[in-house]
């Protein structure tokens, strides 16, 4: 598939190099501020990172974890990661598996993991969308997805949408609860369980500008 050019010096303000992305990848992409404190939580951990995108996460991750597996469900924004790690030199630190991380059969089949990084795609825009966490818009389903993967690890971050009604994560298993921002500008919300947890909190990162 041929990749939309995008302008690079948008991709080295936001990622950090001169690497490969389409108008989607680009848009669903964590920016590598945010990404690589995200990423620290991670350290000298065996970490299952679902939806792989462009690899942006994915490439923070591998630069602090003990080994990264990462599944996408499309094949071009895979080939778009595989690229992107092998520019920062970590291509080997990354096994990248193709498929839905909601298929039971590839689940079954992942190697050992003791952490998981979830990032689902909830690029979806417009005046008359609503973010949603219960019954989710989000592809796969945020709450499918974290359910699932907490049945297999207390060490779970989920990166949500800044526009989400907090009241549906009334409920959940204790969590830390970080709001992150690009200056006073509410960029995302990330939800951390187990150890990854500084507790049972409401925390800040803020990044100037």
């Amino acid at each position: 598939m041929k990749i939309a050019k995008m302008n690079p010096n948008a991709i080295r303000m936001k990622y950090g190099d001169d690497y490969t992305a389409d108008e989607r990848t680009f848009m669903m992409g964590i920016d590598q501020r945010f990404a690589s404190a995200l990423a620290e939580r991670f350290r000298g951990r065996r970490v299952l990172e679902t939806c792989t995108g462009a690899g942006f996460t994915t490439i923070a991750l591998a630069r602090v974890a003990s080994r990264v597996i990462t599944v996408e469900i499309d094949r071009s924004h895979q080939a778009q990661a595989k690229k992107n790690l092998q520019r920062a030199g970590l291509l080997n630190s990354v096994e990248f598996v193709s498929g839905s991380i909601l298929d039971q059969s590839l689940l079954t089949g992942l190697p050992p993991f003791d952490a998981a990084f979830l990032d689902p795609d909830w690029a979806i825009t417009g005046p008359d969308h609503v973010y949603r966490f219960i019954h989710s818009n989000t592809q796969p389903p945020a709450d499918t997805l974290l359910k699932t993967m907490l049945e297999r690890t207390e060490n779970v971050a989920i990166v949500l949408p800044p526009l989400l009604d907090i009241r549906e994560l009334t409920g959940l298993p204790q969590n830390e609860r970080q709001k992150l921002y690009l200056g006073e500008s509410h960029e995302l919300y990330c939800l951390y369980f187990g150890k990854l947890a500084a507790g049972a909190c409401e925390t800040v990162y803020r990044v100037p500008v």
